[in-house]
């Protein structure tokens, strides 16, 4: 993701991922659903609850659409479904955070380890 002008940093599990969301300002989190330590779901609850307004790209086999149903505020801003290539997650982070006014050279972007 470097070589394409965004700066990421990478979480070895959900609760990683979340302590340093806690810790540091990101434009962009990209989740998969099925974490280690926490889904993908409890950290866009986390940031929902915590009033964070940063957008989320959660990538997933099958999207939870009754907890979207039974949560709304849960829907990440996009999602792609995996198996996903390198070209449609850069397609995704850049739509998104074109919508944010966030897309320039010096994006954050935390990305998960494992995905």
């Amino acid at each position: 993701m470097t070589s394409s002008g965004y700066q990421v940093e990478a979480a070895n599990d959900g609760a990683a991922g979340w302590e340093a969301l806690r810790s540091r300002d990101y434009d962009l989190v990209i989740t998969d659903n099925h974490m280690p330590k926490m889904t993908g779901l409890e950290m866009i609850e986390k940031l929902h609850f915590s009033r964070r307004n940063i957008p989320v790209i959660m990538a997933t086999g099958i999207l939870p659409m009754d907890a979207f149903a039974r949560k709304p505020w849960l829907r990440p801003e996009a999602t792609l479904q995996k198996p996903f290539t390198n070209r449609d997650l850069l397609e995704k982070i850049s739509n998104v955070l074109d919508l944010y006014g966030e897309n320039d050279d010096q994006n954050e972007t935390l990305f998960p380890k494992f995905l």
